[in-house]
């Protein structure tokens, strides 16, 4: 038995269900039943009648499907998998602006710990924190912890005064626009389509900003052929099985997250065996951080479906 069909089969056995973001392994989107970005897993994670969810992500993820799903049981291929700018922010700063700001949001980008979700008022993720923040009631927004996705934001929701946390994602930090400049000059007819948690800079010359999931409908939906796709390289798989037909560039510097390919299917097969690597916050952590969860998932409207 290969371990897909074993996969398969043990899935059948434990009610269980795999979730994959677009960043991990190919192997391992191929896997999944549900594959997304972090709004969509979000989505997909409260709609699932499976009592196991095998998560392949990084940590928040886990943490937030558990929250979100506090009576069913998440595991993670690999525990180890982490988000560095899940703990760029830190409760005494939100505590020193709720002090100084009358009328003040904290927005919680998804990417955060459970921690830093119990201190805020709403979570977002990059592919509705524009419609989130605009909705809100509050002038004053402190948005944490990407300093990137809180400045694009700013930018398009300027009846606001956002206060940017001083966090960022490495990966999309380290996007060098010099080696952008350089792929545009061998695909002079190539789009450039940009995460937000990119530096300003690499906004600037970009054609589109979106979310990951953004940046694959757009390519889906343009009559153009060639793109140069400025975000983790995991969604190839999904640009290629969305788009055959199209080409897709990434820089010389690859826009890698290790933690993200540190997931394998072996990992979710020994995890589907064994019942290991489960999370399991505190039950008062859950009770705190799930508000927010759940306020960002009714202001952005729930979608379901697969991939």
């Amino acid at each position: 038995m290969t371990v897909r069909e074993e996969i398969e089969q043990l899935k059948k056995e434990k009610n269980a269900v795999i979730l994959a973001h677009y960043y991990v392994r190919p192997e391992v989107q191929e896997l999944a039943d549900y594959t997304g970005d972090s709004f969509y897993l979000s989505q997909a994670a409260v709609e699932q009648k499976a009592q196991t969810i095998v998560f392949c992500g990084v940590s928040f993820m886990g943490e937030s499907a558990r929250i979100l799903n506090p009576e069913k049981k998440v595991l993670m291929p690999e525990l180890s998998a982490d988000c560095a700018m899940a703990h760029m922010a830190d409760p005494e700063t939100i505590r020193e602006m709720r002090e100084k700001y009358d009328d003040l949001a904290v927005v919680c980008y998804i990417n955060s710990t459970a921690k830093l979700k119990s201190y805020s008022d709403v979570c977002v993720t990059s592919s509705n924190a524009v419609q989130i923040v605009r909705a809100l009631p509050n002038r004053n927004i402190f948005f944490i912890p990407d300093r990137n996705l809180g400045r694009y934001v700013a930018q398009m929701v300027p009846e606001k005064n956002i206060i940017c946390n001083n966090g960022c994602c490495p990966v999309h930090e380290k996007m060098n626009v010099e080696e952008i400049r350089s792929l545009k000059n061998l695909h002079p007819e190539a789009l450039v389509l940009t995460h937000p948690e990119c530096p300003e800079s690499v906004c600037g010359i970009s054609d589109y900003i979106g979310s990951t999931a953004g940046i694959i409908r757009y390519a889906q939906e343009s009559p153009e052929k060639e793109f140069i796709i400025c975000t983790e390289s995991g969604v190839l798989w999904e640009l290629n099985r969305r788009c055959p037909d199209k080409k897709f560039y990434f820089t010389a510097s690859e826009p890698l997250c290790a933690d993200m390919k540190t997931i394998t299917p072996e990992k979710i097969l020994h995890v589907l065996k064994t019942g290991e690597n489960e999370i399991t916050p505190d039950g008062s952590l859950i009770k705190r951080a799930a508000e927010p969860l759940r306020r960002m998932l009714d202001l952005a409207g729930q979608k379901g479906g697969k991939r």
